[in-house]
């Protein structure tokens, strides 16, 4: 396969099927570390496209190419050869990783010979490199990961409707029919990364937990009524919610607990890792409401930007949810050396005193910290000590930390 060839896949299919145009690279805020590091994210992220304009002359190791695949899985020692025997290449990228995880053996022993070679490994799932033994390269290979669009990369491009409809990944963002993409793109993370690796023995009933665990985004996750609606024990379902974070599809929110006043609850809130993977799994019926379905969209999403930022700034804080045994609730609590912050997101274009009662009471228990209310509304409203601002002003300003000091 040719350079070019390879730069025009994604995630393992040929962008063509879908109509993508992958000239105009939209460029990201990720910054590269100058040592050598794990790249993970889900596939369809654009980890591959990020690195082939950021190190155009690397030496690169498409795992997800058969012939190579085969060859690195029988001989992972021919790594070593092959970085010994191309002294003039400075970067190594070895795409997809986790397929052979014994490279991280030779990986290491090459560092510990300290070559003037920078090792870039990117991956889709940490199940095997976990397994592997990631803590083989610690303090030698930092981990960092590429998250779907920010509306701040997008600029003028971001549209909240169409994010919340289609999400912000960018094999979507820059598809001709991104409606079909979703679709393609579940159906094949399940054939690639969940059946061919064996990570489930019926894929049927995983595929019914995928439908089941939808209803679950931007909510309190109960594994035992997950369960129920699926039919399968509960010991599976954990299993299954497992696999999701491990293939980085998922992910928890604690309960912010430091100092506590009220008693609150225990299990963490779940989300999927972009809007619109989430739109393309959850059913919808004439008894289902739009907006409620829409308002999910909109928490997850402010979600995926709060999960992307804290990644991309070092990971300098902690994100949890708030929740009292009584029902008061506040979707996110960023909470760090020198920020604390708890935001409320509200799917509505009117703020009405009842949208305010929780952020309230938590500025009462906690008066250092900094409260938002993110509305569907145009403008920036101060009510009392709560900020109340557009939503997809927040996104798009959240990477400037202006916006959120002084309140």
């Amino acid at each position: 396969m040719t350079g070019n060839k390879q730069s025009d896949i994604i995630f393992g299919i040929d962008n063509s099927i879908f109509g993508l145009n992958m000239e105009k690279i939209i460029p990201r805020i990720f910054n590269l570390p100058a040592q050598s590091f794990f790249l993970f994210g889900p596939r369809g992220t654009g980890k591959t496209t990020l690195l082939r304009q950021k190190y155009p002359d690397a030496l690169w190791i498409d795992l997800l190419e058969p012939d190579i695949f085969r060859s690195y899985s029988a001989y992972p020692e021919r790594l070593k050869e092959i970085v010994l025997a191309n002294p003039d290449k400075k970067a190594v990228v070895i795409d997809e990783i986790q397929k052979v995880p014994e490279l991280l053996s030779v990986i290491h022993s090459l560092i510990e010979k300290k070559i003037k070679v920078q090792f870039i490994l990117t991956g889709s799932s940490s199940r095997k490199i976990k397994r592997a033994g990631v803590d083989l390269l610690a303090g030698r290979v930092i981990k960092k990961t590429l998250h779907p669009f920010m509306a701040i990369e997008l600029g003028k491009k971001f549209n909240l409707n169409s994010a919340l409809k289609y999400g912000l990944l960018p094999v979507v963002v820059s598809a001709q029919d991104p409606d079909s993409v979703l679709k393609s793109y579940i159906a094949l993370y399940i054939k690639e990364e969940v059946q061919m690796e064996g990570l489930v023995r019926n894929i049927g009933a995983f595929s019914r937990f995928l439908e089941i665990i939808s209803f679950s985004h931007g909510s309190v996750l109960n594994i035992s009524n997950v369960a129920r609606d699926c039919e399968i024990e509960r010991k599976v379902v954990e299993g299954y919610t497992s696999i999701l974070e491990d293939l980085l599809l998922s992910f928890r929110l604690p309960i912010f607990t430091k100092r506590a006043k009220r008693k609150v609850v225990s299990h963490p809130k779940f989300y999927f890792f972009d809007a619109g993977v989430y739109r393309s799994l959850r059913p919808a019926g004439p008894l289902d409401k739009p907006e409620e379905i829409d308002g999910r969209a909109l928490e997850g999403l402010v979600a995926q930007h709060i999960i992307a930022w804290n990644s991309y700034t070092g990971d300098r804080n902690k994100i949890y949810y708030w929740r009292t045994q009584s029902g008061s609730e506040i979707d996110f609590i960023v909470y760090g050396e020198n920020v604390f912050w708890a935001i409320e997101v509200k799917n509505t274009v009117r703020i009405r005193p009842e949208d305010l009662k929780a952020l309230k009471s938590f500025k009462s228990d906690y008066p250092e910290s900094s409260v938002f209310l993110l509305y569907r509304g145009k403008e920036k409203i101060k009510k009392g000590e709560i900020l109340c601002l557009p939503s997809d002003e927040f996104m798009m300003e959240l990477n400037h930390s202006n916006l959120f000091h002084n309140v």
